[in-house]
């Protein structure tokens, strides 16, 4: 079988260097190339058999829709959307694979069914969730603490954000009972972790049915 070729987009960014980086040390994929704001997408993936995609809301979406047009599987990293933005993107997976998640890391994926599970077994406990990244993140919450908000099931979720150094990312999912607490947590320490998670939903979106899956579909926790 071929190299999978991958469209990069946002390759000037700190995950679109980690991307670059990833690709060139992982067999079964090989770079097609990159684009920035401004660039022609559209030749570049039509060529492409997947597009991984780190940017901003705005040009994700207009992004989805040249996936759809191509027909490929589009992985998205990007946070911060709006429901007008989600809702697009669900149009746009109609006629593409698109795989999307607040965090690519195959560990948060892993810990984000584990809050589901312990918000089933510890009910009445408070459900709090505190984040940290880089000072130049904008979001906040970060798209990883929605995320794991919305894998608990639960309305009542509160929030907590920090923006300081150059924090990778820190998330800690608070469960407080009565006379105990709970806390699970992950951290990550390189931006690499992002990359090989892109690079597997990359992979496995290939052959795929159109549609809109997330890390949850990769790993099998679905």
């Amino acid at each position: 079988m071929s190299d999978i070729a991958i469209a990069v987009a946002g390759a000037k960014g700190r995950m679109g260097q980690a991307m670059l980086r990833a690709i060139e040390e992982t067999e079964g994929v090989k770079l097609l190339g990159t684009f920035g704001r401004g660039d022609d997408a559209l030749s570049l993936i039509a060529k492409a058999e997947a597009l991984i995609d780190f940017t901003r809301p705005a040009a994700s979406v207009e992004l989805a829709a040249l996936a759809a047009q191509a027909r490929i599987v589009h992985v998205i990293g990007t946070t911060g959307f709006s429901a007008e933005d989600e809702a697009k993107i669900r149009a746009a997976a109609r006629h593409a694979v698109i795989v999307k998640s607040g965090n690519m890391s195959l560990g948060v994926t892993l810990l984000a069914a584990l809050v589901k599970q312990a918000a089933k077994a510890l009910p009445g406990f408070d459900l709090r969730i505190f984040e940290m990244h880089h000072r130049g993140k904008i979001d906040a919450p970060s798209g990883t603490a929605l995320m794991l908000g919305e894998a608990s099931g639960r309305s009542d979720v509160g929030y907590a954000s920090l923006r300081a150094g150059t924090v990778v990312g820190e998330h800690q999912v608070i469960l407080a009972g009565p006379h105990e607490r709970l806390v699970l947590s992950h951290s990550a320490q390189d931006r690499a972790i992002f990359a090989q998670g892109a690079l597997a939903a990359a992979k496995w979106g290939q052959g795929k049915k159109p549609g809109l899956y997330a890390m949850a579909d990769v790993l099998g926790l679905s």
